[in-house]
This record gives structure tokens, sequence and C-alpha cells, in this order.
């Protein structure tokens, strides 16, 4: 009994410092607040409000749930220690078996402590040069990713789409809602390459296309991100495409230059000014955000003009000719099969990412 002792408490501080580490009783508090919010009838006259708070509170009850319950059984188990009993030792050797296998998997939200890991993302698509090859290329990367949130119960929502003229998306932005969003999908963050006989060349010539995927934390009513509004340029013109009669006939579309990092973003799917503009300040924080992280600077003044990730050098490549092969540049990690990988097998890419950044 005295090693099963030293096993249980081996394992119960291992998931106080966890605990600690994930901040679970912060957590625990906010779940609270948020059921006496959602349990108000007030908050029901705003469907959008009351539907951004209950998912909110959905997202946050199932990560520390999980935890909650290993807790409740380690304290448990503290009961049947005082029985001398050959039954009962090989009973409770296998119920820490099991929780210490259920530790072990509760332990990779430990690689989710990032500042803005467990924000949502804004995630955009751009296809680079190249024409029709490189605009079918961002269409491809954007089913990987949509294929990929299906199966891992993220919600999408799309926010901007410009189609190719023939094949693909000019550029696309989605965002994206679930458990540690952004930690999950930071590493997704460059340029992607794609080599591959091009069906669009004549020739059926091998071809080189890229594409820009921006992974941005959404900013909420918590964040640090404050802009001057003197450091914004403000434009509204005509929205063009599709998109409804009050869309193309009023200047419901939005550009805001923030002036000190030269960054521009361009909303004008929705079907008001208002509407365009709030969308276009979400994803401006956004980029901010991203450029803190990138350029570890502590305030916005300390950003500097255009050193925000942009087409350098790629963080993926995608071979298809002569050869098959998907293969990060960063963390070396590959996989053959790149058929699956584009039908939004990307877990092995994640996960490689995410223990190569805490040096596991």
């Amino acid at each position: 009994m005295n090693e099963i002792k030293k096993r249980l408490e081996s394992l119960k501080n291992a998931l106080f410092d966890a605990w600690a580490k994930l901040k679970i009783d912060e957590k625990i508090a906010e779940v609270e607040n948020l059921e006496r919010e959602v349990a108000n009838p007030e908050l029901w006259k705003d469907p959008e409000a009351a539907k951004d708070k209950n998912q909110k509170l959905s997202h946050l009850s199932n990560e520390v749930h999980p935890w909650q319950m290993l807790r409740t059984q380690v304290d448990d188990l503290n009961d049947l220690l005082g029985f001398e009993d050959a039954d009962l030792e090989e009973e409770i050797n296998a119920q820490l078996d099991a929780m210490y296998e259920n530790f072990d998997e509760l332990k990779r939200a430990l690689r989710f402590t990032g500042e803005f890991d467990s924000k949502n993302v804004i995630l955009r698509i751009t296809a680079g040069v190249g024409g029709t090859e490189a605009m079918d290329w961002a269409g491809i990367l954007e089913r990987m990713y949509l294929r990929f949130f299906e199966r891992n119960d993220f919600e999408a929502k799309l926010i901007e789409r410009q189609a190719g003229e023939e094949a693909g998306i000019k550029t696309a932005v989605y965002e994206i809602n679930g458990t540690n969003a952004y930690g999950n999908l930071k590493s997704e963050h460059g340029v992607h390459r794609l080599v591959r006989l091009s069906p669009f060349n004549a020739d059926n010539l091998r071809q080189t296309s890229f594409s820009l995927v921006e992974v941005l934390p959404v900013m909420d009513g918590d964040n640090d991100i404050e802009i001057d509004e003197k450091d914004l340029r403000i434009d509204v013109y005509h929205a063009s495409g599709h998109g409804g009669q009050g869309v193309n006939t009023t200047d419901s579309a939005v550009r805001i230059t923030h002036l000190p990092t030269g960054i521009v973003v361009a909303i004008q799917n929705e079907r008001s000014q208002h509407a365009n503009k709030d969308t276009a300040m979400e994803i401006l924080k956004a980029k901010l955000a991203q450029m803190k992280i990138e350029q570890q600077a502590e305030t916005l003044g300390e950003l500097r003009a255009g050193e925000s990730a942009k087409w350098g050098q790629q963080i993926r490549n995608y071979v298809l000719q002569p050869y098959k092969l998907v293969k990060d540049t960063r963390t070396k990690y590959e996989e053959t099969d790149a058929d699956a990988v584009l039908d939004g097998k990307i877990q092995g890419f994640i996960d490689a990412f995410l223990e190569n950044s805490i040096g596991e």
C-alpha cells in the first residue's frame, strides 16, 4: 500500500502543478459567472450576444470539466487507502493506472499556455502570384482547413471570400471558434508551397504555387489592443462582386489603414458600412496582436512596420510531383500521404510544432 500512496501523491503533485499552470480555478470562476449571465432572461433579448456567451460557456466548460473530474477521483481515492486489503489494493492500482492515462491525455493542454492560445482565430488565406494556378492552390488549402475543422469540432464562420475567375479563390477569411483555437492553429501561419503538374497548363508542366495563410488571434473585450484613432485612416467605397443590391449600390465597403505599421484591412461582405467597419477593426486588432507575437513587442508602439510575416520563406512544402510528400520546414515533420493531408489530416504537423515549441 505504501507504493500506492507514493504513486497517488506523485499524481496529486503533478495534477496540482498543471492545475495552477492552466489557471483552472480562474476558469471555473469564469464558468460560474457565465452560467449566471446565461441564466439571466435579459441577456436573451440580444440573441447574438446570448449566442456568443453560451458558446463561450460551452467551450470553457468542456475544457475545465475533465480536470475537475480527475481531481475528484484523486481526492476520493484517498478514502480507500486506509484499508489493508489485497483485493482492494489491486483495484486501487487499476484506478491509478486509468487516472495516469487520463492525466497524460489532459496534459496536452499544457501546450496551450501562451498569451493568446485560448483565443478564437481569424484565418485568412491569400493566393500568391501566378493567376489561376495560385488561386486554385489557395482553394485547395481552404478545403483542407474546412475538412480539418469539421473533424475537430471547430466552428468556421465565413467573413469574406473572393472567388477566382476560373478556379479557387483570391482570398478567404473565416472566424474559427473552438477550444484553444489559436493554440492549435498557430502552426499554420505562414507561406505554403505547392509543387505539382499543373492542370491549367496545356503542356502539363510542373508548376510551383504559393499561398499565404494568416492565423490571427481574435481580440475580445479583455484584451490590451487599444488603438489610437489618430493612427487610423478609414476609407469607404462601393463594394464589388456578389452581395446583393444593397451592397453594390452604396458606399458600404470599408478599408482601414493602421498608419504606424502600414497594415491595411478591407471588408465589403457585410450589408452595412457599420458592420464592415466592425469586422475590419476586429481583423486589424488580430493582425496587431499577431505582430506583437512575431516581434516579441510589449506594446503597439514598439511594432515595426513591414516586419510581419509576409511572402518570405515557406513553412511547409506540398510536393505532388515527381513524388508525394508534405514536409514542414521548421519541425521537419513529414507525411507521405499527401492526399490525406489535403483532405484535412494535418494534426501531425500541429502536434510536431507544439512539441517543438515547448522543447519536448
